[in-house]
């Protein structure tokens, strides 16, 4: 027995091992048909890529050697465009900095920001260096085509391009010459040859520079002299200013300041009959506005419209946010100002308001109306308006209300209230009133309710059923309402009850001061917690009909109704039995009580006598023994009931006189 058992557990440990055996063996051998995994290249996927650069005549090297890591990161499923690094510093991983130009003092500004690819194709292109575009093209994808091919265009700018004359990455010198500007222009400018000298009165113009006088890439004017080219510069006439070009400082001047102006420009005609003189032309410093020789602007201006002046007068260059359109027009400040003298003090070439009405016609018309705002009446434009340009809506100097209030002082403390009226706390006055003039009262644009509806005109508009209170229906709003602001909410003129018994002290069905009990609300004039004080579908303007009207304030009687038989008077109409306003009875009862209750309860009537011991109806409290408004009880007996009195043996308590 005990060797069976002995066989039987060998068994069992020689098939574990064989089956250890076998286990190690498979993991162990080499897997023939192991599926490989091959990592697919970035053409694979990018064919529109392949489709749209491979072919291209010149293919950046690392495209061309299918390097896409050297500048990206792989990026999955998803196609995303992932750069290694930032800007150009993708480009300086291959391309030397200094080779490129860097550290030169002039950089080309798209490659100081970061941006080779303004100019050059990062994968492949059909022009040299990968650039965008064949010769200038790519040069005018930021500066502006018309500025280069005007009447007459320099013939190398033609022939040769930009390349001829500026380095595309960087220069020791101005505008990325690649050489000074003199000699750049003298090596295809012969100093010596007699068309030189002739057209430059043989002075010698090559110690100078050349772009004093000429546009080195195309002019409207011939021999590309710039726009605006002084008479003398034009005619070749340098000796009318300058000593001649024979003597020992040719370019000094016959004489000095203004007076070599004034040798040709008569200086009355400059004033045209002004005595209020601009500081520069009264100090003989013409040169500070004109160039003496060429200029691209107008006048020979050395610089264009109102940036002139803003090259002194910094503080009416400042950006605003409301332009006065002559300040940003083409003739800018002289639209308003003279440029040498004028007659008027700040040069001005009008008088203040006559001025401003040579643009503002429609503003003039103004002058007709019945009452003008004092400002205005007096020409004083600017004392509201910022004449050069502001920040505020109009080009006022400052917000309307701070504006208004420089004046109307006593306002501000009058308007700033707990409730201000939306364009008084937004600064609007113009919302109601006319800056300038009107035909009514206080400036304002209309009277009564058509002021008032220009803003309201939904709300104020009547109802076809119902009633309005008499104010709002004849537009009298400011009978009740401040247009400005009060510290009473809704903006009324004085204390709810004061302002509606100032009206309504008669008529409200009592003498008010002869009474014994007061509706609440009344009492505290709270009259809108029942009454809308303009409009309702409602008659007496009520908020709601009885007896919803009376349960939002009495919710727990409204509980208890809901829960118990309800008095019939008490379930249809609160004002069966109660007054709503004032009553010379307790608890606003409409007549005594035994008279009320009488009114519906028979009270001779031979059962109401013996159900009530035959006591006197009138020295009888119904309340002490009934709820007037609801009860559990059939006959609104009150919840607590005296056990004697619930068994109807009255007679235990009470002597009971026979009839």
């Amino acid at each position: 027995m005990i060797l069976s058992h002995r066989k039987h557990i060998y068994i069992i440990l020689g098939t574990l091992l064989l089956l250890c055996i076998i286990i190690y063996i498979v993991s162990c051998a080499p897997l023939t048909g192991q599926r490989k995994f091959v990592r697919k290249t970035c053409v694979e996927c990018h064919t529109e890529f392949v489709n749209k650069y491979l072919s291209m005549k010149n293919v950046h090297a690392v495209v061309k050697g299918g390097k896409c890591e050297e500048c990206h990161l792989r990026h999955g499923i998803v196609p995303k465009l992932l750069m290694k690094r930032i800007g150009n510093e993708t480009c300086y991983a291959c391309h030397d900095k200094e080779k490129i130009g860097m550290n030169k003092s002039k950089v080309h500004t798209a490659l100081k920001i970061g941006a080779c690819t303004t100019c050059h194709n990062p994968h492949a292109s059909q022009a040299g260096n990968l650039l965008k575009a064949e010769g200038s093209e790519v040069c005018y994808q930021c500066h502006k085509r018309e500025n280069f091919e005007k009447k007459t265009v320099h013939k190398i700018l033609q022939t040769g391009g930009c390349s001829s004359c500026h380095f595309s990455h960087s220069s020791d010198e101005p505008n990325l010459l690649v050489k000074k500007e003199v000699a750049l222009c003298m090596s295809c400018h012969d100093k010596n040859g007699a068309s030189f000298k002739k057209a430059h009165g043989g002075y010698p113009v090559e110690t100078k520079s050349c772009v004093v006088c000429h546009n080195p890439h195309t002019s409207s004017q011939s021999k590309l002299l710039k726009t605006s080219a002084h008479s003398p510069v034009a005619s070749s006439g340098c000796e009318t200013c300058h000593n001649s070009p024979a003597s020992e400082k040719p370019f000094d001047t016959v004489q000095s300041g203004s007076s070599l102006c004034f040798m040709c420009h008569d200086a009355r005609d400059l004033k045209a009959g002004g005595d209020k003189e601009h500081l520069p032309f009264k100090q003989g410093m013409c040169t500070s506005c004109h160039n003496p020789h060429t200029s691209e602007k107008p006048k020979l201006l050395v610089q264009g419209g109102s940036q002139l002046c803003f090259s002194c007068h910094e503080d009416k260059g400042l950006m605003v946010k409301v332009n006065h359109a002559p300040v940003v027009s083409e003739r800018g400040c002289l639209s308003c100002h003279a440029p040498h003298a004028a007659k008027n003090e700040r040069l001005l070439n009008a008088t203040d308001s006559e001025l401003c009405f040579t643009c503002h016609a429609k503003t003039k018309e103004i002058e007709n109306s019945k009452n003008l705002h004092t400002p205005f009446a007096q020409g004083m434009c600017i004392s509201c308006h910022n004449p050069h340009g502001s920040n505020i809506r109009s080009i006022l100097k400052e917000r309307m209300d701070k504006v208004c209030y420089s004046c109307h002082v006593q306002a501000e403390t009058d308007f700033i209230k707990g409730n201000v009226h939306k364009p008084v706390a937004n600064a609007l006055c113009n919302a109601c009133h006319n800056p300038h003039g009107s035909n009514e009262d206080k400036l304002l644009k209309a009277t009564g309710s058509k002021l008032c509806v220009q803003c309201h005109e939904e709300f104020m508009k009547g109802l076809p059923e119902g009633s309005s209170h008499l104010p709002f229906t004849d537009g009298m709003c400011l009978t009740c309402h401040d247009p400005h602001g009060s510290n009473i909410k809704g903006m009324i003129m004085d204390q709810q009850g004061t302002l509606c018994f100032s009206c309504h002290e008669k008529g409200l069905g009592e003498d008010i001061k002869n009474i014994a009990s007061r509706h609440s609300p009344v009492a505290d004039g709270r009259c809108t917690e029942c009454h809308n004080p303009h409009k309702s579908k409602l008659k007496t303007l009520l908020l709601a009909d009885s007896p919803e009207l009376c349960r939002t304030c009495h919710s727990s009687l409204k509980e208890k109704m809901d829960k118990e038989k309800m008095h019939p008077p008490a379930e249809s109409n609160c004002l069966t039995c109660h007054k709503p306003h004032f009553s010379s009875e307790e608890r606003l009862l409409v007549q005594p009580l035994y008279q009320l209750c009488g009114g519906c309860h028979g009270l001779e009537e031979e059962s109401f006598a013996k159900a009530h011991l035959n006591i006197n109806p009138a020295v009888i409290n119904c309340r002490s023994c009934h709820d007037p408004h609801s009860s559990k009880d059939p006959k609104f007996f009150k919840e607590n009931i005296h056990p004697p009195f619930e068994a109807r043996a009255c007679d235990e308590c009470h002597k009971v006189e026979k009839p």
